[in-house]
């Protein structure tokens, strides 16, 4: 990607997880340079500088979609939103950066998975993107495997499909063989909440999806089966309607800790491959392009979050669960420039006739969402101005995650060292000890027991 030599944000109030402040943002070759109050004056710009106005407007750090599935091969049919159109989509609603997996069918090598996704992502990808691995079956093969990608791939975080019933694997034991196996390595583990009774002693991120936040599951009812199918995802949507102004409130009180899409997009026409069963709708809705103005919707406009925590959940918490912080989810000198100016104020309204994403219908169709991303700069390059995508195929890159990030592992030593049962020295019990008769049940009589 090339990116302009030097680009000044200039007025804007830049926002991190901590701290909001108004100050001028100084990006040069990709990364931010210099942050601050008039780096320089108005009027004067130099040759090769190119000045954004953000005054009124907010500056965020790009957003980090934490779980799509890109062209995923999936139930008999493939999903339509491909890395490169999915990227667009995601630029466009202010995210910069996705994680997306890789997942081998059961008794295929993990490390060949790997390379078949990346093979179909680099050429295509229009923001930069990493990938999550899923454990679909267990051999010492898949142990070595995990290790290799750990170290030398650039994946930390493996997601335990064996826990899905009736799908794959579902014996326990393997389980938390994989989830030791994460842990010695470094890596992240990954499953769904229904799972939570066997990762209870762990230490826990929750992820709910934007779908969650945005919609629920009264859908499922609706007298159209078009429009029923379109909603059908694994895990359901739950029918409650109450679900999703109970998962935003977990999240702005830091209960929940960020957010992604589970974007796998299938047209009409594939969901009807289950029209005489709905066990064969391919599973999979849209949101890579929503995220941001749904949960911004949903959670700051409706006086649930700040705009500071509005930056924990879509970006920041994210890069540090996955060790890409400060790189990633931070406006800081060094920090790459994947920047959104964001107009709080704006409105729009979603709709497939108008949005990005390849898919011809929008679970979040008609919301009215309060919060636009007008810029979207990704490392250093306006990539999305005034509703217009200037960007090519192959201008994201693969980013690889070291293992063992400090955010994540420094509270699972901590709790290790707290549940380290403490041992009390003391002498021996010299006292007399009772006797006890304890009933012969053969013979009928009694006997005396000693300890």
């Amino acid at each position: 990607m090339a990116a302009p030599s030097r680009l000044l944000i200039r007025g804007g109030c830049v926002v991190n997880d901590d701290l909001s402040q108004v100050a001028d943002v100084l990006v040069e070759d990709g990364v931010v340079r210099a942050l601050g109050r008039d780096l320089l004056p108005p009027g004067d710009a130099p040759a090769g500088l190119r000045v954004l106005d953000a005054a009124g407007k907010l500056v965020l750090p790009g957003g980090i979609d934490t779980h799509t599935h890109m062209q995923f091969p999936f139930m008999g049919s493939r999903s339509v939103d491909d890395f490169h159109q999915g990227t667009k989509a995601a630029l466009a609603g202010g995210t910069t950066m996705i994680l997306d997996f890789a997942i081998p069918q059961k008794g295929q090598s993990l490390i060949e998975a790997f390379e078949t996704w990346r093979g179909w992502a680099d050429p295509q990808v229009c923001c930069d993107y990493s990938l999550h691995v899923a454990v679909t079956w267990w051999s010492d093969q898949v142990k070595e495997e995990m290790k290799i990608l750990a170290q030398d791939k650039g994946v930390n975080s493996f997601k335990m499909f064996m826990a899905y019933k009736d799908v794959y694997m579902v014996r326990d034991a393997e389980l938390y063989a994989a989830f030791s196996q994460c842990k010695e390595i470094g890596a992240i583990a990954q499953v769904h909440a229904e799972n939570g009774d066997l990762i209870a002693e762990k230490v826990i991120y929750g992820e709910p999806i934007a779908a969650s936040l945005g919609t629920d599951g009264t859908h499922y009812w609706n007298k159209e089966w078009h429009h029923a199918a379109h909603y059908v995802m694994g895990p359901p949507l739950r029918p409650d309607p109450s679900t999703p102004d109970f998962l935003m409130n977990l999240l702005a009180n830091d209960d929940l800790t960020t957010t992604g899409t589970d974007h796998c997009t299938f047209n009409t026409c594939q969901k009807a491959l289950g029209k005489d069963d709905f066990t064969k709708i391919p599973n999979g809705v849209n949101g890579v392009e929503d995220r941001m103005s749904v949960i911004w919707e949903k959670g700051v406009h409706c006086g649930k979050m700040d705009e500071n925590r509005f930056v924990a959940v879509t970006s920041t918490n994210a890069a540090k669960i996955f060790n890409l912080y400060p790189r990633k989810g931070r406006i800081a000198i060094g920090s790459d420039a994947d920047i959104v100016i964001w107009d709080p104020k704006a409105t729009r309204t979603i709709s497939a006739k108008t949005h990005h994403q390849a898919v011809n219908f929008n679970i979040f169709e008609g919301m009215v969402c309060h919060g636009v991303p007008l810029v979207t700069i990704s490392r250093g390059k306006v990539v999305y101005e005034a509703g217009v995508l200037s960007v090519m195929a192959g201008d994201g890159r693969f980013i690889p995650r070291k293992p063992f990030a400090e955010y994540v592992y420094k509270r699972i030593k901590q709790r290790d060292q707290t549940c380290t049962p403490t041992p009390v020295e003391r002498a021996p019990y010299k006292g007399e000890v009772v006797t006890v008769m304890r009933q012969d049940c053969t013979a009928g009589t009694q006997k005396q027991a000693h300890p």
